[in-house]
């Protein structure tokens, strides 16, 4: 049967408008699917889902590590560190990663209330419900902070991060490739079961080196707790067990009577710690105490060693009319370009009148009177170093003798 030409004309419009239809719900699926797959900077798909990097990948096959096995982070605010420790086969943990932390707000010590700009520094706990997954600052997981000790100090502060975009105010920033990697690895741990983990932040190092350098600061009793904690993963390599009670951390202890809780303001119920733990600690802790109180009392010698040495320059700085004295290293000693030597010669020539004496015959260095009814020179040998004996290697300064003034010409 043949068609008219106007429902020719019909048909081929009806096949028209199919097709334009057809094309534009392809470029809707083909919109869509972009979408879901969009790119950036560090890859393909939603940003919580991506794999952790191939680095990192490479490292846990080495180091004998499953992708879903349990992770801990420890930071180290001086050190401008963030770790990333993750339990291998044999049930210990190993350091995985060490990532540069990229910013973090205020100073070495904890934080205390909302709104101080302070990183905090305590024993966290970070669990499921505290990953953020649509962080502004590209992937992020909350420190959990106040947590009970924080809470037993009175201290206060809410949405205190570790997260990406490099910007602090009171987080812990890191760049989003960093950021992206312990996200996921802290994804793939709860995935393989882990209940929640632990993040350890230090103001530095726990070493008796570094507790000696800050051994004056009004925060070192809250940093001698935090170093048991951090002594007991450095000699198990396993997170501790952290508990709280009258306002202090505990570490691997367990009640005596079973049942009683750990109170972060009440009185501690008796406990105990693992024997084996308690003995290592023990010595590790005797054995640190050791060294940092002889590098205490060296630091102690030290500066007053320069309060000395400010003190006399003070002295030759009146002598000489109110000049300048000589600056001094951090050692305590003058720069080998302004030692004591040339400072005494500089006050001899200056206040003794030209004496002609015979050849290699030389002559003491003296000052004027001190007014006090001493000989000369006995203001000058009370401020400087004459035969000074030190308690290290500072190099002693022995008397002093310069060559004679030569005769005035006629």
């Amino acid at each position: 049967m043949r068609m008219t030409a106007w429902q020719n004309s019909l048909g081929t419009s009806l096949l028209e408008r199919l097709s334009s239809a057809r094309k534009v719900g392809i470029v809707v699926m083909a919109a869509a699917f972009l979408a879901g797959c969009q790119a950036d900077e560090l890859g393909y798909g939603p940003k919580a889902q991506r794999p952790v990097s191939a680095e990192v990948k490479r490292k846990m096959t080495e180091l004998n590590m499953s992708s879903t096995s349990p992770i801990m982070v420890r930071i180290f605010k001086q050190e401008n560190e963030l770790e990333v420790w993750k339990q291998a086969r044999n049930g210990r943990y190993q350091l995985l990663e060490k990532f540069e932390i990229c910013k973090w707000s205020g100073e070495l010590g904890p934080k205390f209330k909302e709104g101080d700009r302070q990183a905090p520094e305590g024993f966290y706990e970070i669990t499921p419900g505290l990953m953020n997954p649509n962080s502004n600052y590209h992937l992020a997981f909350n420190l959990g902070y106040p947590n009970q000790f924080d809470r037993a100090h009175g201290r206060t502060g809410t949405h205190l991060m570790v997260h990406g975009a490099c910007s602090s105010r009171g987080c812990y920033a890191m760049t989003d490739a960093q950021v992206q990697d312990i996200y996921a690895l802290a994804r793939d741990s709860f995935k393989g079961g882990q209940r929640s983990f632990q993040v350890q932040a230090f103001p530095f190092h726990m070493t008796p080196e570094n507790m000696a350098k800050y051994h004056d600061s009004e925060h070192m009793d809250f940093w001698r707790m935090l170093k048991v904690g951090y002594d007991h993963f450095e000699l198990t390599k396993v997170p501790p067990k952290v508990d709280v009670c009258e306002k202090k951390y505990v570490f691997d202890a367990t009640p005596l009577v079973e049942g009683i809780p750990f109170r972060a303001t009440a009185k501690c119920p008796e406990y105990k710690v693992p024997d084996r733990v308690a003995l290592l600690i023990d010595h590790k802790q005797r054995e640190d105490e050791k060294k940092f109180e002889t590098i205490v009392a060296k630091l102690e010698a030290r500066e007053e060693r320069q309060k000395r040495w400010d003190e006399r320059q003070k002295a030759i700085a009146g002598v000489l009319g109110g000049g300048q004295a000589p600056s001094v290293d951090v050692a305590g000693s003058a720069p080998a370009s302004e030692q004591v030597e040339p400072v005494v010669a500089d006050v001899a020539a200056a206040t003794a009148a030209p004496k002609a004496r015979p050849e290699g015959e030389v002559a003491t260095a003296y000052a004027p009177s001190d007014q006090s009814g001493g000989t000369p020179g006995n203001f000058l040998k009370r401020w400087l170093p004459f035969g000074e004996k030190t308690t290290d290697d500072t190099t002693t300064v022995g008397p002093i003798e310069t060559s004679a003034a030569p005769a005035p010409k006629p």
